[in-house]
């Protein structure tokens, strides 16, 4: 295959803009926490950022034979949001005395390989229809795992899968395999949800046993989740599945549906879970349990307000008192470092990579194609919302992590396998377009 170099030179230059910035992170965290006067930039400090660099150039000669037609702007969001992670996780080990950054690094290795070798497999991303159900299974499988299996003495939910001295969390990788079986099944079923048999103040509401398929998956997945004691996953898989329903049939009675369910659900389970129950009150005064439950999100808040607009400086602040500031709450350390700028700044990079992937998904004019990359899109968008507004506490805390910035290796193979399938389905339908122009350019694709 011929590498089309010249139609991915703006994610080249990207990629170099990202590499510079990581560098310049790192050299600027070593500078704050040695001797100024006596400082010098060394090969130790700048190991990381020149792997970090080898691969995304790596990745990058990949994509432009893989996926020379894709969106050129996905994979260097990705890669800004990593490499920052990086740096952030890298601050941490210098206050912490850990080496969390080593391990992020090669996860980060083993992330970029998943998304190349899906690539490289996946040459139609249709071909997924063929094995949907079977995808379905295997993610509930997944979720249900960690049920027979050993767990770590500090974790409260049963998430974990440990292989020797390493440990997994297949519930990351089920979410993916989750959306793309619901996926298939709404485009195919899509008719039958969008047909109205009741009608309540002029809206239309779908047939019961419309709903019996997509409920009975849904629920198993579900009560797995609740068994696990792990209900933010439980909370990402509903608000996706529902909104990619949403957009199929366009039907505002379905987001009446999950809101009502939504409400009904967390209100009952809030009677039953004293985790939720815990966080809940943590939300509303964590002052209150200061020295225990409700420490994380004290120091999140004080480290938030000590931050202010500006921030306090890269190695400046206090962030390693945060517990799980590597994981959970990253983003509370950036914002007390890099201030109400620095976090609105990574928002905004989040949010562009949400439109990228929702352009994708517009102008995809095959409905599976077009109601995967939606559910991806989705999905990170609320982790995102999710995230952000638990560290400052806007929500109850939910555990999740911050896609491709937090600590950890579950998180970010999962991801990059979304980012592969997603730069799959662009590529594939920016190519069908050129092959057709008269009859696929004029409009987005749409499912109504």
């Amino acid at each position: 295959m011929k590498i089309n170099v010249q139609t991915r030179r703006k994610e080249l230059l990207l990629l170099l803009i990202t590499v510079s910035i990581t560098i310049i992170g790192f050299v600027s965290v070593e500078f704050a926490a040695g001797e100024p006067d006596n400082f010098t930039v060394g090969t130790s400090m700048l190991r990381i950022p020149a792997m970090f660099a080898a691969l995304l150039l790596l990745t990058h000669a990949a994509l432009c034979i893989l996926t020379p037609r894709a969106d050129q702007l996905i994979f260097p969001t990705v890669a800004f949001l990593n490499g920052l992670g990086l740096v952030v996780i890298h601050r941490l080990d210098l206050s912490l005395g850990r080496e969390l950054a080593e391990r992020q690094i090669i996860w980060t290795a083993l992330g970029l390989i998943v998304c190349v070798a899906t690539l490289v497999v996946l040459r139609d991303y249709r071909i997924l229809t063929r094995f949907s159900y079977l995808l379905g299974a295997l993610g509930l499988v997944l979720l249900a795992v960690p049920l027979v299996s050993p767990q770590p003495v500090e974790s409260d939910a049963r998430i974990w899968l440990m292989i020797g001295p390493f440990s997994i969390q297949p519930g990351e990788i089920a979410k993916v395999l989750l959306i793309a079986f619901f996926a298939m099944l709404i485009s195919q079923k899509r008719a039958l949800f969008s047909v109205a048999e009741h009608r309540f103040l002029g809206i239309g509401f779908p047939r019961l046993r419309d709903l019996a398929p997509i409920t009975v998956i849904g629920a198993i997945a579900l009560v797995i989740m609740a068994l696990t004691n792990d209900f933010g996953p439980a909370l990402l898989l509903f608000l996706t599945v529902f909104g990619m329903v949403y957009v199929a049939t366009s039907r505002t009675s379905w987001l009446l549906i999950g809101t009502v369910i939504l409400l009904a659900g967390g209100t009952a389970l809030a009677q039953f879970s004293s985790k939720i129950q815990q966080r809940i009150s943590n939300m509303r005064d964590p002052l209150a349990d200061f020295y225990n439950a409700g420490n994380q999100l004290s120091e999140s808040l004080f480290g938030l307000s000590t931050g202010g607009i500006t921030g306090s400086g890269l190695g400046q602040g206090y962030p390693h008192t945060i517990p799980l500031a590597f994981s959970d709450f990253i983003l509370a350390a950036i914002g007390e470092e890099l201030g109400l700028i620095g976090l609105a700044g990574v928002l905004i990079v989040f949010a562009l990579l949400q439109c990228r992937i929702f352009v994708t998904a517009l102008y995809t004019r095959e409905s599976y194609g077009k109601l995967l990359v939606t559910g991806f899109g989705i999905i990170l968008m609320v982790q995102v919302f999710v995230v952000t507004g638990g560290i400052s506490g806007l929500i109850p805390m939910t555990g999740l992590t911050t896609p491709f910035m937090s600590a950890g290796g579950s998180s970010l193979l999962a991801n990059y396998l979304i980012i592969a399938l997603v730069l799959r389905v662009s590529h594939n339908s920016n190519q069908a377009e050129n092959a057709h122009p008269k009859t696929t350019a004029a409009t987005p694709g749409s499912l109504t």
